[in-house]
Formats: structure tokens, sequence, C-alpha cells
């Protein structure tokens, strides 16, 4: 087979399939993205969510045999809803972030790389392929950087020149020689907008995340929240896009090719005070087509809580009195007391009161004695 030929025949077939970009490169190691990663580890600014072995996400060849290159592909999510729905008093909402605003990318992006996967197979019936999105070995961003589709951008995201940031990435490694496409050379120059943005100060300087700090990696924690960035959170109820927003690359970028990307409104930014009385399997029903419920309820219920507390939502004293009573979850039940401490009024301060004789667990009596310090 010319392999020459095959990338132009994979480039066009790409379009048809609704792959916004496609970018090839060898699939030698990636050494400084090895040094990146070890001095992250080091300084524990790791998420915890990625692929535990460095070498496995900088060696292509320790997950399949003897590869020659990689294809990039990146698709492109809009930036903005078409049916966008306002919080107002009494009925607030919570947002996901852009990344999890229509069906999961996991799945869209998969498919798309299946399809490649046939169309090569069929020409070439011996090549050995490897797919992977983001829950993958690799890096998607490092490979994405090296096969041209974009720059890595200060705010740590791969930035085309065409979409921006707003792209979601996939790669597959192949057996099969394909010619390495120029990667392109970095655009952010002396901007430093998406530093300034970073609410939490997680980006640490251009190119460096301490994910334990990013607002994105905050809300995926089950945990409670650390009391530094609760105020921070805002309404978010999954992920963050404040460095994307305030990206200039990304002014007017604002891209609708996929149908199944689309944002469900009442999905995207959903009222929050229903979100505290959903079963799990309520919650799979409503919630389950998006990347941001990964993670499952408790998360996004505790965030809806921290969402109802930075309104100030007087209206949802009554069903955080009844998380605070009622819920199973140590993490709800103490968020809940926080919650109720910073709205305030005298309806809260004796749902903390009485939570505060009966309660037995020592970290939501410790948000409890949070929740009562806005008294004094």
């Amino acid at each position: 087979m010319d392999v020459l030929n095959l990338k132009e025949e994979l480039i066009a077939y790409s379009k048809e399939i609704g792959i916004d970009k496609i970018g090839f490169t060898t699939a030698d190691t990636f050494t400084e993205l090895k040094s990146r990663l070890i001095k992250q580890q080091e300084l524990k600014y790791q998420s915890g969510f990625e692929e535990p072995d460095i070498k496995k996400r900088v060696t292509p060849s320790l997950l399949l045999e003897e590869p020659r290159s990689i294809i990039s592909i990146a698709i492109a999510y809009p930036s903005k809803m078409n049916n966008r729905v306002e919080s107002k008093k009494g009925e607030r909402r919570g947002i996901f972030s852009r990344a999890s605003w229509g069906l999961d990318y996991h799945h869209v992006l998969n498919d798309r790389l299946h399809k490649l996967e046939e169309f090569i197979s069929v020409r070439i019936p011996e090549a050995r392929l490897k797919s992977m999105v983001d829950t993958g070995e690799l890096s998607d961003r490092a490979v994405a950087e090296r096969a041209g589709i974009g720059w890595s951008g200060k705010n740590c995201s791969i930035i085309t020149p065409e979409f921006g940031s707003y792209v979601y990435l996939g790669e597959m490694i192949t057996s099969i020689p394909f010619e390495p496409d120029t990667p392109i050379e970095d655009q952010c120059g002396s901007c430093t907008k998406c530093l300034d943005a970073c609410p939490t100060g997680a980006l640490v300087q251009g190119g460096q995340i301490n994910a334990q700090r990013c607002i994105s990696y905050l809300t995926q924690t089950k945990t409670f929240i650390p009391d530094e960035f609760r105020d921070k959170i805002g309404n978010r109820v999954y992920g963050c896009d404040s460095c994307q927003t305030a990206c200039p690359v990304n002014k007017g970028k604002n891209f609708h090719f996929h149908e199944e990307l689309e944002a469900d409104s009442d999905i995207a930014k959903p009222l929050l005070k229903p979100i505290l009385k959903l079963s799990n399997r309520e919650f799979k029903a409503k919630f389950g087509s998006v990347a941001g419920s990964w993670r499952g309820k408790k998360p996004i219920q505790r965030n809806a809580i921290i969402a109802l507390a930075h309104f100030k939502d007087i209206t949802a004293i009554p069903e955080l009195v009844d998380v605070l009573e009622n819920e199973g979850s140590t993490v709800s039940r103490g968020t809940a007391a926080w919650a109720l401490g910073k709205i305030g009024g005298e309806t809260a301060f004796a749902a903390l009161k009485k939570a505060q004789e009966l309660e037995t667990d020592l970290e939501v009596q410790n948000e409890i004695e949070k929740g009562l310090s806005y008294y004094r």
C-alpha cells in the first residue's frame, strides 16, 4: 500500500465522518514530556486521575508492538448554548463546563477512531492499531502538539488556530509509517490572561498546572472541598472554563458542527435544588449521557450545595435542612451544614443547633461548627 496515498485518503475520509482536524506524528518516545511529568509528580501537582505509570504515558512502544506513527484527531465543540436558560431568584442554576455539554465526548471520539480503524484495516489488514481517548495511557495533548493539531497553550490546553482550545482530542497508535506533520509554533507570546483569570492560582506558570488547586479537578473529587476553594467554585457543578474564556484566541470561536455535542440547557445548566433530591437512578437518567457524570451523583450534589451557598439562596434552606438531617453521605451532610450557615437566617440556625446535638460524625460536627461561626 502506498502510505502517502493512504494518508491523503485518511485525511479526506476523516472529514466525511466528522473529524474536524487530523494530524500525524512519529511513535517516538515523548522525552521532553517525561521530564515534565516527573517534575509534576515530585511537586505533587498531579490530579491522580492520570495513568500512574509515567513510562506508559510517554512510550508508545509499551502500548503497541513496533509502532511507527500516531494519528491525532480533534473535534470542535460549541462555546455557547443555542437555547440558554437563565438563573433567577428561587430557581438558581449550576453550570457544567463546556467539555461536558452534549453526549459524552469519549463516545463521540471513540466512534470516529473506530471508523478510522475500519478504514485502515480494509486497506492494510495486517496493520496493528490502538486507539484511546483521554483515559488512555498517552497524553492526548502531547500527541496533538507533536502532530501539528495545535500548540500547547499556557492554560495547558491545545490551542488550534481554527477552533481555539474548544476541541476534544483522541489518538491512534499505528504500525504504519505515516509521514509526520509539522508542529505549530507557540503563539501565546507574552499573553498571561489565562494565568490571571484562574480563580485559584492553579496555573503556576505558563504550561504548568497544580491540578490539586484546579477547580475542574476539585469539582470531580469525592471528599470535602477545602475551605479556601469553596467561595471560588461559584455555581460550577462540574469543571471550569475560566482559562479558556479568558484566552484571546478563543474570542468569537463557537462551532456547532456536531449535533450530538449540542447542549441540552436543562442538563448543562441545571436547576440546583432538584439535584439534592435525585436518586441514583434519577441521576443516571438525567445526567448519565454527559461526561460530567463519570464520578457519580455525590460530587455533583456536593457542588450543587456549594452553589446554593454561593447564591445565598434562602429558598433552598428546606432542602439543605433535609440533606443535613437525612442524607447518608458524610460529605453531603457536612457541606449542607456549612451552606446553611453561609446563607443564614433563623431557620438555618435552628437546624444547625439541632444537628449539633444529634450528629455523631466528627467531620460533620466540624462543618456544623463552621456553619454556626457565621452567626458569631
